[in-house]
């Protein structure tokens, strides 16, 4: 009866654990300067480049700058304020979220 327990909580902690490494990832920043697509092209491609990043999204309606990150991967904030630093704009905001990007646009859209 013990090892039946002990295996049911140990399968359980572990589901629990595969279900959060497998959340979505996100970092969403509010970006000011984003002006025109060249300037969602330009971010785009450099957070694209990080090591951590999948997907990027650009959102210039909003001020809105989002990456999906690989699963077990960061990137710390000092590096996402120094690439958009670097690259003329200024950031306002960082969060992290489990939102996808997909979720994140959506949100978007529907603001008023």
């Amino acid at each position: 009866m013990i090892r039946f327990l002990i295996t049911a909580v140990l399968s359980a902690v572990l589901s629990v654990a595969a279900w959060a490494n497998d959340a979505p990832r996100t970092v969403e920043m509010k970006v000011d300067g984003l002006v025109c697509a060249f300037c969602a092209q330009g971010i785009s491609k450099k957070l694209g480049k990080m090591e951590a990043t999948s997907d990027v999204l650009v959102n210039l309606e909003n001020g809105v700058v989002a990456i999906a990150l690989k699963p077990g991967k960061d990137v710390n904030d000092q590096d996402l304020r120094d690439t958009l630093t670097e690259a003329g704009y200024s950031l306002k905001s960082i969060e992290r979220t489990s939102e996808t990007l997909e979720e994140i646009r959506a949100r978007l859209r529907s603001k008023p």
